[in-house]
């Protein structure tokens, strides 16, 4: 028997098909009920509960009780991470089951990754702070410089709490239609609340888009122009 990490236990879980639905479900960033859970793996509130202990009890997500209901997120930022780099895996590999459809474009355009942006505007952002010295590193290991922590401050962030945080600054996430990374971490949280707090986005209803209002789209590309 193979010692270390038992990674064909997370391969389970994330394996059948209905946890697997749940899963992506989840990178919405919001917390769901059981019953969204169910809905969004078409099966049956009873068969949901099996399914959603067994993701507890394996790590995965976690549940809070408000009221009557039980909400489920992922456990950690690292949930999302590997959901996001496993999409992009299947993605690479052409395994797509999905149609082309009005909804596509927008949602590779700007999307949100657990709780940060993805997409092309996504990658456009962390290509924007890589090009002006704001951040740093190499492609998997992406490090705020100090001229980092000014660009932040003049967006009103507060990089003291932000480094305060258990989670990593900057992380590099797997962009899956962008084949690319974009930034995750705090900074990555924190720039995408910016963006909705100051209303130059917003996540739209029941889905991972992000869309910018037109003054918004015209702030972003002002603020994060890509080298020429």
């Amino acid at each position: 028997m193979a010692e270390g990490p038992d990674i064909a236990r997370i391969a389970s879980l994330i394996g059948d098909p209905a946890r697997a639905n749940m899963l992506l479900a989840l990178m919405s960033g919001r917390a769901l009920t059981a019953t969204e859970l169910a809905t969004a793996a078409g099966i049956t509130a009873q068969t949901a509960s099996s399914h959603l202990s067994k993701l507890e009890a394996g790590g995965l997500i976690r549940q809070r009780s408000q009221g009557r209901h039980r909400y489920f997120s992922y456990a950690d930022e690292t949930v999302g991470a590997m959901i996001e780099s496993l999409i992009g895996f299947a993605a690479s590999r052409g395994h797509l089951r999905h149609r082309t459809g009005p909804r596509e474009p927008a949602l590779r355009k700007a999307r949100i990754c657990y709780d940060h942006l993805a997409g092309d505007y996504g990658v456009r952002m962390l290509d924007s702070l890589r090009a002006d010295g704001a951040v740093a590193g190499d492609e998997d290991h992406p490090i705020l410089t100090d001229t980092g922590e000014r660009r932040l401050a003049a967006f009103g962030i507060d990089v003291g709490a932000l480094k305060a945080s258990r989670r990593p600054l900057c992380r590099a996430c797997l962009d899956w239609s962008e084949r690319r990374v974009h930034l995750a971490g705090t900074v990555g949280k924190a720039l995408l609340d910016h963006l909705i707090e100051t209303g130059q986005a917003r996540r739209l209803p029941e889905s991972r888009i992000i869309e910018f209002t037109p003054e918004g789209e015209r702030r972003f590309i002002l603020s994060f122009p890509l080298p020429e």
